[in-house]
């Protein structure tokens, strides 16, 4: 059974559904998603996943740690929670503080996306990732300087990229707030 999406308008009011596959062909049909950047609490890095070879959108590229479509009659939270458990095996109690930092519309050819972005902070030594090998790769933290000298070079996912260059001032003033906290 394919997945039913919701379409929403620019203030992510649900407006009609639609499948995956009429979202993802072109067809510029709004719907929204969820990214979980997931923030190293003694570095400055960002764990990052390695989208599967077997993707239908960027097989093989580098993207947030978390992030997947909000299902029909599903809010945005309890897709950031499902998403979390699918990919990374993680629950409510390993990550407490989801923090939403914004949401904004990315558009490729492909489709066009109401993304909704949240963060959070772990220690690495404590939190176990068990990742998904149907939807992810590999998984590891890439440290901020890692990330940008690898920006442009077809590493990452267009949307990562953009994300990044968008967020990375505001990553570092995290950062600095929370290690002085």
């Amino acid at each position: 059974m394919e997945e039913i999406f919701p379409i929403v308008d620019e203030q992510g009011t649900v407006i009609g559904s639609a499948t995956r596959k009429e979202c993802h062909s072109g067809s510029k049909l709004l719907h929204p998603v969820i990214h979980l950047h997931i923030i190293n609490n003694t570095i400055d890095a960002l764990y990052l996943q390695k989208r599967s070879t077997k993707k239908d959108i960027q097989p093989g590229k580098w993207d947030t740690a978390v992030g997947g479509h909000i299902d029909y009659g599903e809010d945005t939270i309890t897709a950031l929670r499902r998403e979390i458990k699918e990919e990374l095996g993680l629950t409510e109690e390993d990550l407490p503080d989801l923090i939403y930092n914004k949401s904004y519309i990315f558009e490729s050819s492909i489709e066009r996306e109401l993304v909704h972005r949240y963060y959070t902070y772990v220690n690495p030594d404590i939190i176990k990732f068990v990742i998904d090998k149907n939807e992810i790769d590999e998984g590891r933290f890439w440290q901020f300087d890692e990330i940008r000298k690898n920006l442009g070079k077809g590493v990452f996912t267009p949307n990562f990229e953009s994300e990044f260059n968008d967020m990375s001032a505001f990553l570092e003033h995290i950062q600095k707030t929370h290690k002085k906290s």
